[in-house]
């Protein structure tokens, strides 16, 4: 079981490889904007990831200027995905990625949210509850075939105060990478 739409989301104090975002460690309350955030569990090497990265970054500029804060988590086991470690994160981040990416090594946020993808992304509110859970849109392998961008109509209908008509969907990515 995970975290689901109503649920509070638990606390988090990582890493940041991103310093040229955030402080270098950060908690869900150094996250959450004005009106919510967007936690998103995502890695470097995975293909359905690495094709979103733009929709990513143009997420996180868009709900900056809303007051929603935005982040970004890899939970990946860097042993076995070495393209997951510390440093592959800080030079991806070097290359423009304008929110936080924060290192979970122990698995201990990934498992006590439960992320099972990346991307998978949690919307929540100001209060720190989950709003929506689930992918991003309906084809992150392909930005030109999205039909469906559910991630920006669960935060229209969020900030409009109301509850998304969808609030939970099946991410699309690959699955984390857990510890053995």
């Amino acid at each position: 079981m995970g975290l689901e739409p109503g649920h509070a989301a638990p606390d988090f104090d990582l890493p940041n490889a991103n310093g040229a975002v955030g402080p270098s460690r950060m908690s869900l309350a150094d996250v959450i904007g004005e009106h919510g955030a967007i936690v998103v569990f995502e890695c470097n090497h995975c293909p359905y990831v690495v094709a979103s990265v733009g929709r990513l970054n143009a997420m996180a500029e868009h709900a900056a200027g809303l007051g929603v804060g935005f982040v970004g988590i890899n939970s990946n086991d860097p042993v076995v995905y070495e393209n997951d470690s510390w440093e592959h994160m800080v030079k991806r981040a070097d290359g423009g990625m304008p929110y936080p990416y924060l290192h979970d090594p122990e698995q201990t946020t990934a498992h006590a949210w439960g992320a099972e993808r990346t991307p998978e992304v949690y919307l929540l509110n100001a209060a720190g509850d989950v709003v929506y859970r689930g992918r991003m849109d309906d084809s992150p392998r392909d930005p030109t075939a999205v039909q469906v961008e559910d991630l920006r109509l669960a935060l229209d209908a969020m900030l409009a105060g109301h509850e998304p008509a969808v609030a939970r969907t099946e991410s699309i990515g690959c699955s984390v990478k857990w510890k053995a």
